[in-house]
């Protein structure tokens, strides 16, 4: 790990977190503001500049030189392909999202969260996770020699919780609904850094590239509309995020339109939305297909409907036939994904969004055959 960092160098951006509501400082191990509970966000990003692009690697850390953290460990996340689709003559460019590391976005995410970790000289972390994150923690920190241990519904697809296993994290499942899950880790997080990808900024911090990347792949232009699964919007706010950064370097003129996308049998962004509300409100889970989008109050609910509003979006629901449906049309062209993946296209389906339209398949189906 020493000569990985010797090779590639430190970032010596200083960064420091604080209250996303508050405004004040807190401690780098925080995953909360402790006074209020809120949400923390990293102050001081360096800003998006064409010229520190690392034209020599086609990664997460392309982006080196915009992300405040020091690459320790890599395992080669990010640069995924852009492949233009059609589905009952609805053209859209799919980001393949499920071709990262361990079969799905989250490695953007983990890879700055870890490394950030690691330069705090973290040995162990605990996660809650459906299956994806806490596969992608467990990988990472296979890579990183630190120990990992998972909490996971008990209802979550087996493959996901073997993938965990097999980078040997401890896996801890817990009865109930997605919620019980969380609940169960609170104390836990009170003596071991919690690796949060709901909570913790340094998560949302790699999310961003995936907006820069599709950037470069559309000639250097910003999409019409983006449509994306959201549960705890992580990704969702990384396009927006990413997007916001272009813009602000004046880059692009203006933000894509981004479209949350959420399974009926869980929609708090969609009823806020359609309510017009600033903050969602806590919905009671049904059963679903997209248990990867199962959150009936994401952490980030408020920055989610800001992002909908500021872009001129929306937040579409679709129920499990149409993304049973919307998965199959996908796999008969090629593309592999859980039925998570499928739920913005089956909302693409649903509003006929037209222009150039990107939509991220977030997760490998090879997890859940």
């Amino acid at each position: 790990m020493s000569k990985l960092k010797r090779e590639i160098g430190q970032n010596s951006y200083m960064t420091h977190l604080i209250c996303s509501s508050c405004g004040q400082p807190a401690a780098p191990l925080d995953w909360q503001c402790r006074n209020d509970g809120q949400p923390l966000e990293i102050a001081d990003l360096p800003a998006f500049d064409t010229t520190k692009i690392n034209s020599d690697d086609w990664s997460v850390w392309r982006y080196e030189a915009m992300l405040p953290v020091t690459r320790q460990v890599s395992l080669g996340e990010g640069g995924t392909p852009l492949v233009e689709t059609s589905i009952q003559g609805m053209q859209f460019h799919a980001k393949l999202e499920y071709l990262n590391p361990t079969g799905s976005y989250k490695d953007r995410g983990t890879v700055t969260l870890l490394n950030y970790l690691l330069a705090q000289g973290v040995t162990e972390v605990i996660e809650d996770s459906s299956g994806n994150a806490g596969a992608s923690l467990a990988a990472y920190a296979a890579a990183a020699g630190i120990t990992a241990r998972i909490y996971t519904p008990e209802s979550a697809p087996v493959g996901k919780k073997r993938l965990i296993t097999s980078f040997g994290a401890r896996l801890v499942e817990i009865p109930g609904p997605r919620a019980a899950t969380t609940q169960a880790i609170l104390d836990v997080a009170k003596s071991i850094p919690y690796a949060t990808h709901a909570w913790n900024p340094y998560f949302g911090l790699g999310q961003m590239t995936i907006a820069w990347e599709v950037w470069e792949q559309l000639g250097r232009r910003a999409p019409d509309a983006v449509v994306c699964p959201v549960g705890q919007g992580g990704l969702f706010l990384g396009f927006a995020r990413g997007f916001k950064a272009l813009r602000d370097a004046g880059l692009i003129e203006r933000l894509p339109k981004l479209y949350a996308a959420q399974s009926a049998a869980c929609d708090p962004i969609v009823r806020a939305w359609e309510q017009g509300r600033k903050a969602s409100k806590p919905v009671t889970q049904s059963l679903t297909v997209a248990d990867g989008i199962v959150i009936t109050q994401p952490v980030r609910n408020q920055a989610v409907l800001a992002a909908i509003y500021e872009s001129e979006g929306g937040a579409l629901r679709v129920a499990d036939g149409d993304i049973l449906a919307a998965k199959t049309a996908l796999n008969q062209r090629g593309l592999i994904v859980e039925p998570t993946s499928a739920v913005p296209v089956a909302a693409l389906l649903r509003a006929k969004i037209e222009g150039t339209v990107v939509i991220p398949l977030t997760g490998s189906g090879l997890k859940t055959l």
